[in-house]
């Protein structure tokens, strides 16, 4: 039974690997874009714009007060 129990410890910690792995490998092509500031403030402007939307979106879903 203890086997069991460490086998299912190990799912989170996969999880949670896979995660930041997906991350990294979609920042990691974003650095050189980001030494030239034309290319920042576009990147940084796609990304608080899907932050505003992704926001907005789920307050119209659950019913929240905007």
């Amino acid at each position: 039974m203890q086997d069991f129990f460490q086998n299912v410890s190990r799912y989170p910690r996969y999880m949670i690997a896979l995660i930041a792995g997906v991350f990294w490998n979609f920042l990691e092509p974003m650095g050189p874009m980001l030494r030239r500031p034309t290319t920042a403030i576009a990147l940084i402007g796609i990304l608080i714009s899907s932050l505003i939307f992704l926001s907005l979106t789920l307050k119209a879903m659950l019913g929240l007060p905007a």
